[in-house]
């Protein structure tokens, strides 16, 4: 792979990961903070894959695949959290379960 492909894959992925933390950052509902999350995980998946394919002996892919096994395990409890909340609060917007915990 040339460096101007693996530029591609860089600014791809760091544009990805801008989306991704913009919307965690701007966002008031879980599930779609969720979702930012899940894009900037696979964003350094991109970045990981990509240098692996550039230099071998990095091990990338292997990294990657542990990246998406912690965002899998990561998605399982935050939405099993939001069920419980949803449950509790009656709403999975951030800003009215923070003003109902404080009373």
């Amino acid at each position: 792979m040339d460096n101007s492909f693996l530029s591609y894959y860089l600014l791809t992925s760091a544009l990805l990961f801008s989306i991704g933390l913009a919307v965690v950052v701007t966002k008031r509902n879980v599930i779609v903070v969720l979702m930012g999350i899940e894009l900037m995980l696979n964003a350094v998946n991109l970045n990981l894959v990509a240098f692996s394919k550039n230099d071998p002996d990095l091990q990338g892919q292997m990294f990657a695949l542990f990246v998406i096994v912690v965002a899998v395990c990561e998605a399982v409890v935050a939405l099993a959290i939001v069920l419980k909340a949803h449950e509790h609060f009656q709403s999975i917007n951030l800003d009215e379960i923070s003003n109902n915990s404080e009373k």
